[in-house]
């Protein structure tokens, strides 16, 4: 597993300008609490979207509370894609991962980069993508060795496990950096 690698193996990389960001695109019509979603149209300077690929974004910056408040937007993303409710105990685990890695990652943002600023989640058929934007300049990686019966540290730790993969984009004269993690969609 990476924590420098940009993106995922096959990737072509960031699709967009806007520090390694997704493009733009989801199911909804219209924008929904902090979610910002765009019919098949990628914002202005942006690669088209994959087809079928569905993005969310929810803005954290300045925001309190934001761990439950990333749960429960990623929540809602699983609803709007049908990952939950959940048909079988495989489908009601994956959703599960996706809440752990989103608030994983979340938490990390909040304690060793000054916060999160923006929750951005994307799936299709295959990989669901979960990106999180701080101001930190911290290199996010599984504490070595891992100690199972210790208290704290364990967060990339799971990321890790969870995951398909994961990394960080940073992008050149930009404070800050997006942690990424992919997880396989459900069968």
């Amino acid at each position: 597993m990476s924590t420098t690698r940009p993106c995922s193996p096959g990737d072509r990389g960031p699709e967009s300008g806007d520090g390694g960001a997704s493009a733009v695109s989801a199911r909804s019509a219209a924008p929904v609490d902090g979610v910002t979603s765009v019919d098949g149209v990628s914002p202005a300077g942006a690669a088209p979207a994959p087809v079928g690929r569905q993005v969310r974004r929810l803005s954290l910056d300045g925001e309190s509370g934001v761990v439950p408040l990333a749960r429960d937007f990623a929540r809602q993303a699983l609803y709007a894609w049908g990952w939950l409710p959940a048909a079988s105990a495989d489908r009601r685990a994956a959703a599960e991962d996706v809440l752990l890695v989103v608030s994983e990652l979340v938490t990390n943002a909040c304690l060793h980069a000054e916060g999160p600023d923006e929750l951005r989640i994307s799936c299709d058929n295959k990989v669901l993508r979960i990106e999180v934007s701080d101001r930190g300049a911290g290199q996010p990686a599984p504490r070595t060795p891992h100690r199972a019966g210790r208290p704290g540290g364990h967060g990339m730790f799971i990321v890790q496990r969870l995951c398909l993969d994961w990394g960080v984009v940073r992008m050149p004269g930009v404070a800050g950096k997006t942690v990424w993690a992919e997880l396989g969609a459900p069968a």
